[in-house]
């Protein structure tokens, strides 16, 4: 408790400082420009409507009896939640959506919202990427690095399938374009999919009912590509190439920060990074009756903050969000006119085929099984009798 108030007591000193200076460099966030001189509100507004999760205190102990807390371990995990959450706003409600406190917001919204809540029952809750992240080598209460956060919701998404999206992590610093289309393309599975469309689709970690609910098209693709832009500090030669991602229509920013300090970055001025903390502690938020959730604290109201790209620890993941697959193509065609192009050293490569040495692709599917083989989920008939209570209700 003493260090959930000593980082609380920093953020609110620091908001007072990270004001945006007076300049006519444009402002990239996440694929959108803004000019400080005459649309600074427009700014401020495009980075409160980005879902902010934090360090939360008193939810319900993790695999029933870890820890009720992420202070102090869980800031890479909120800020895969928020890349994730970034991309979700822009498939149902879409990029250019904004918040506004107070005001009523649309069912999907709410329910992205609980997809995240702190709780064993929500497929992106921090119980089930901690459980999840055991797989992964990492014990429930160690740091995640960039790599880590992208396997965990790579195999979570494959319990979603009210957002059924395809998660894509690169590997080798090589994105192969052969197999997203693969994989977003891939056509349901044959015995999950019959049973599905002749019943209800119920599924306690993601309110999902759906009659028919495996995409036929294109499943929107997650893409994030993890990588190293040096040994112990940024090599100078990527900055621009790190900074153009920022400029792109499909932009989820990035995961980084430095050494067990993660931060979810937006956008950049000039050559400082523009960021989101997840380091302030709050108290857990759970829905309310209707499946409403109190969101004023999801949302930063405050100036967002900014460090000097030259300060960012090398080790990165980058997060770009497809809804179509022309979004797709656009985004492959972007890399090659202002990455790769332009680069002597090159961040990542993007290839047309499989590589040959690699091992052949097959895109995942979902295991057989009643979870995510974090734990069993308790409880799912008072579960299922709260989602088609929400249902009635937002009908």
């Amino acid at each position: 408790s003493v260090l959930s108030r000593y980082e609380n007591q920093i953020t609110i000193l620091s908001d007072y400082l990270e004001e945006f200076p007076e300049t006519d460099e444009p402002v990239w966030i996440l694929g959108r420009q803004h000019h400080l001189n005459t649309d600074k509100s427009k700014l401020l507004l495009d980075v409160s409507a980005r879902l902010w999760f934090t360090y939360r205190r008193k939810f319900s102990p993790i695999g029933g009896t870890g820890p009720s807390s992420d202070a102090g371990w869980g800031c890479m995990l909120r800020c895969g939640q928020m890349m994730l959450a970034q991309a979700l706003i822009c498939r149902h409600l879409g990029r250019d959506w904004q918040w506004e406190k107070h005001k009523k917001q649309p069912e999907e919204y709410h329910r992205i919202l609980r997809c995240f809540l702190d709780r064993k029952d929500c497929c992106y809750s921090i119980h089930q990427m901690a459980q999840m992240g055991v797989g992964e080598g990492k014990s429930i209460g160690e740091w995640f690095g960039p790599n880590t956060v992208a396997q965990v919701l790579k195999k979570l998404a494959l319990f979603d399938e009210w957002n059924s999206l395809a998660v894509y992590v690169s590997m080798d610093n090589t994105v192969v374009i052969e197999d997203i289309k693969k994989m977003c393309w891939s056509p349901p599975q044959s015995s999950s999919a019959a049973h599905s469309s002749a019943h209800v689709h119920r599924s306690a970690l993601g309110w999902n009912k759906n009659a028919a609910g495996f995409c036929t098209g294109w499943k929107p693709l997650l893409l994030i590509i993890p990588l190293r832009l040096g040994i112990n500090h940024i090599n100078p030669v990527y900055i621009d190439a790190f900074k153009e991602c920022f400029k792109m229509p499909q932009s989820l920013g990035a995961l980084g920060g430095k050494p067990n300090n993660a931060y979810y970055f937006i956008g950049f001025l000039g050559n400082e990074l523009i960021y989101l903390d997840p380091h302030t502690t709050q108290s857990f938020v759970d829905w309310e009756e209707n499946g409403t959730v109190d969101d004023e604290s999801f949302h930063c109201q405050q100036a967002p903050h900014r460090m000097k790209i030259m300060n960012l620890d090398p080790s990165v993941a980058l997060g770009f969000f497809c809804k179509e697959e022309c979004d797709f193509d656009n985004w492959c065609s972007l890399v090659q006119k202002e990455i790769l192009k332009q680069q002597s050293l090159r961040m990542f490569e993007l290839v047309q085929k499989h590589p040959p040495h690699w091992p052949p692709f097959i895109p995942p599917t979902k295991p057989e099984v009643t979870t995510t083989g974090a734990e069993l989920i308790e409880s799912t008939d008072k579960l299922f009798e709260l989602e088609e209570e929400f249902e009635i209700l937002s009908v």
